[in-house]
């Protein structure tokens, strides 16, 4: 187990020196251009992929890093530059941990490569989970699987919704419901191989923020995979299905919950660690602007009234983020999160991020409300923090019903 630490070694800071270095020379300059057009920056995610950003491997490494530090350093990073774009760069990692944490080492060889493509000829993959009617409410999702035991084939119906890269994507994972009697426990995860009959993007969101990211429906009308497409294969699928009916009748249902909502608790510093990075973005525009404006004859830093709304912000990026690195060195090191330390991570760097953002924009004034200053973006990227990966209100109730000993639902 890896001593807690806050200082990072000199390996981490090369990593982390490297990736700043592209989201400065790299994402930043097109951040205005892409967000503009809300088209996916594929020129940038060739960039990634080429210097090695944008590849299974990186994010292995990172995860893999005993500290637990790696995955939150270069988040952090990717979105100091810009949330946009970083996104788009990250996005494809969702549906590749899908597959790693419950492919077959076969799935996992077969299907990784094809979501990253190759340097000169990149793809994006796409993770399917929420629904119109099932989002922070997984328990409601519509989407079915179904078993042609006669062709060894799944036949998939529904719609998914606020999907990274769907619909564009080279390779969907799609979570469906295969046992509706055991309402969570009864999901399942496919893959959805490359021009697939009957899968296509529905409605492409235009976003408030984010928008070089796409963000779409995907639509399923009797998609048919072959078995070998059920991640993790049938025979483990039906032993899972079997105990959890097993577990429903002994009256243990909750308890399996409760272990999946600790999954979940680990994923979260993630996306902490992403806000983090948008809100010292907003802080260090904000610090340089006020040093550089004047008023009255000084700087406008020389004010109270502005000075101290830099301190506070300053103040509670580090608490942000030294949250997230709590948590995410807790869950590499096996500590139990019994206060939901990893939605506490999630949900106060995401709160950060939004006012950090807001009071970026009042600082510049008029020229925080025009797009001619990257602030305003920034603002309007930090809005998502709040609401994907659970939104702040389903982290305040897996907060307290974990400190209160109340089941989590």
């Amino acid at each position: 187990m890896a001593e807690f630490t806050m200082e990072l070694n000199d390996d981490q800071k090369q990593v982390r020196d490297w990736i700043h270095g592209f989201a400065a020379d790299v994402i930043r300059p097109a951040a205005a251009e892409w967000d503009e057009r809300e088209e996916t920056p594929w020129p940038v995610i060739q960039e990634a992929a080429k210097v090695g950003i944008y590849s299974l491997d990186f994010y292995a490494q990172q995860f893999f890093d005993p500290t637990g530090l790696g995955i939150p350093m270069a988040m952090e990073e990717l979105f100091w530059g810009d949330a946009g774009i970083a996104l788009s760069i990250v996005g494809t990692g969702l549906a590749a941990i899908g597959v790693v944490a419950n492919g077959t080492e076969e799935q996992i060889g077969t299907w990784i490569p094809q979501m990253y493509g190759t340097p000169d000829d990149v793809k994006v993959a796409a993770f399917c989970s929420s629904e119109p009617d099932a989002g922070s409410d997984v328990g409601s999702m519509r989407t079915r699987a179904v078993y042609d035991q006669a062709k060894d084939e799944w036949v998939l119906n529904g719609t998914k919704t606020w999907a990274t890269n769907g619909g564009i994507a080279n390779v969907h994972i799609v979570v469906a419901v295969v046992d509706p009697e055991l309402g969570t426990k009864g999901h399942a995860s496919f893959i959805v191989p490359p021009n697939t009959p009957g899968l296509s993007q529905g409605q492409k969101f235009k976003k408030h923020g984010i928008r070089a990211s796409h963000t779409a429906e995907v639509v399923l009308e009797d998609v048919r995979v072959p078995g070998s497409c059920l991640l993790g294969g049938k025979e483990k699928l039906d032993e899972r299905l079997a105990r959890a009916h097993e577990r429903a009748k002994a009256g243990g249902g909750e308890r399996v919950k409760n272990a999946a909502m600790a999954t979940f608790e680990a994923s979260r510093p993630a996306v902490g660690a992403m806000a983090v990075g948008t809100a010292r973005a907003a802080f260090e525009v904000a610090l340089d602007y006020a040093k550089t404006r004047t008023q009255f004859g000084r700087p406008i830093i020389d004010n109270q009234g502005v000075a101290f709304q830099l301190a506070d912000m300053r103040t509670s990026i580090d608490a942000a983020r030294l949250l997230v690195w709590r948590a995410s060195w807790m869950a590499v090191a096996g500590k139990p999160f019994t206060s939901a330390e990893g939605s506490m991570s999630k949900l106060f760097a995401s709160e950060v991020a939004k006012k950090v953002t807001a009071q970026a924009v009042q600082i510049l004034g008029g020229n925080g409300f025009t797009r001619e200053y990257p602030v305003e973006r920034m603002h309007r990227d930090s809005a998502i923090y709040t609401i994907f990966e659970g939104t702040s209100e389903i982290q305040r109730l897996v907060i307290a019903r974990t400190l209160s000993g109340m089941p989590i639902r």
